[in-house]
């Protein structure tokens, strides 16, 4: 009988301990209402557009001849530093030097006959003063006497040309720089007939480079002088390199039907790793402004779910009811968004949540610039969701594996 009694007690126990357990359980497992919250903060917002391009010298000369003839002597080499009015090479002057000699004959010899012609020019004048001989004599040593003035005349202007010819025939640089190319060799000839032989590629100054990047026609309209540029090169991967947009060039570039425009931008190389041909890949801020107050886009595209919301109040009764309806039905026509630059912002406080309404600015697709309305600092709601007790405290209680713990028993 004693037996009997103690298995009715235990199962009594039993009972009761399960239905402990599934009361728990159940409560537990009750739907609750969470929030999906972001903060108010301060940042930046920035928008840059694309393009690629190559690095050039800013001021880069090509040297060459005006003379032809044969490469005598190359003073410099691939790389090499020069000054402004420094010898590069020098030509061949055999036969510049015989046509100078040849003019320089022709230049004596055209004044003795100028000399000549101007005694008798002088004793035709002075017989014809007296009447002594023909007109038609006088006349013809006039034309003799101007015609050797002009033979003078040219021969003085072809020797003058010889001897620059013959200055030409020493290459000097122009500009202060740096030898990026050496295109002849000593003893090669070269012709200036129809156009100028480029012997030499002087870069001016390396410290300073320019990337000319082409801009896709559908995002130059964005893009004004002064726009800050930051772009890397392949040979330095993980470097980026800063510039500004200097000049928009109007003459349009039509590859395979594709129109692009080219951008100057002007970057500072103090170290020379630019150097020029390397492929460049720019950003351009078309827009960057700092130090504003920006908020997650999302929380601009929430819109509470009525149904849920009139669970939360019954819960938790709202000071602002009345806001909050007006702007759930304002928000269900109207997307929660006008064409003035304004929407809405659901911000939470405790248990309590109000609408309030802001104006924003610029945005970068991530986040949004909020001129007025809300403060730094302040929690928005960007989603609301139905979620159970049992989830929310097991989100409340999962630890990371990665966080320490304090000294002691668990933790020794």
């Amino acid at each position: 009988m004693k037996r009997k009694r103690i298995i009715q007690i235990i199962s009594v126990v039993v009972v009761l301990v399960a239905a402990f357990f599934a009361f728990r359980y159940w409560q537990n497992k009750k739907e609750v209402i969470a929030f999906d919250t972001t903060i108010v903060s301060n940042g930046s917002i920035s928008n840059a557009i694309t393009a690629s391009g190559t690095i050039q010298a800013v001021k880069m000369v090509a040297v060459g001849t005006q003379v032809s003839g044969v490469i005598q002597k190359i003073y410099v080499d691939f790389n090499s530093t020069v000054k402004k009015g420094q010898l590069l090479a020098t030509l061949d002057e055999t036969p510049l030097r015989v046509l100078l000699d040849q003019s320089r004959s022709t230049v004596v010899s055209a004044t003795a006959d100028r000399d000549f012609k101007k005694i008798t020019y002088e004793r035709y004048k002075a017989l014809f003063e007296k009447q002594l001989i023909a007109k038609a004599d006088y006349d013809q040593a006039v034309v003799n006497y101007d015609q050797s003035k002009a033979s003078l005349s040219g021969a003085n202007s072809n020797y003058t040309k010889n001897k620059i010819n013959l200055a030409y025939a020493s290459i000097f640089s122009p500009i202060d720089g740096v030898v990026l190319n050496r295109a002849v060799d000593e003893g090669q000839t070269v012709a200036a007939s129809f156009n100028t032989p480029t012997l030499f590629s002087i870069a001016n100054d390396l410290t300073q480079m320019r990337v000319e990047a082409n801009v896709d026609e559908a995002d130059i309209g964005q893009v004004k002088v002064g726009q800050r540029v930051e772009f890397n090169v392949d040979a330095f991967p993980d470097l980026k390199f800063g510039g500004t947009v200097t000049q928009v060039r109007l003459q349009p570039v039509v590859t395979s039907n594709v129109v692009t425009y080219t951008v100057i931008i002007e970057a500072p190389n103090p170290d020379k790793k630019l150097m020029p041909g390397m492929t460049a890949n720019a950003n351009i801020f078309v827009t960057e402004a700092n130090n504003l107050t920006i908020v997650e886009s999302k929380a601009l595209r929430f819109k509470p779910d009525s149904k849920l919301m009139e669970d939360y109040e019954k819960k938790f009764p709202q000071t602002a009811r009345e806001a909050i309806e007006k702007e759930l039905n304002k928000s269900s026509k109207s997307g929660g968004r006008d064409n003035n630059k304004e929407a809405t912002l659901w911000v939470i406080k405790g248990n309590e949540i109000t609408p309030i309404k802001v104006v924003t600015g610029l945005s970068d697709g991530t986040n949004i610039e909020i001129k007025s309305g809300v403060t730094v600092g302040d929690e928005v709601i960007f989603a609301m969701k139905l979620t159970s007790k049992s989830d929310t405290i097991a989100k409340a209680t999962v630890k990371s594996p990665f966080t320490p713990s304090r000294p002691g028993r668990g933790g020794r």
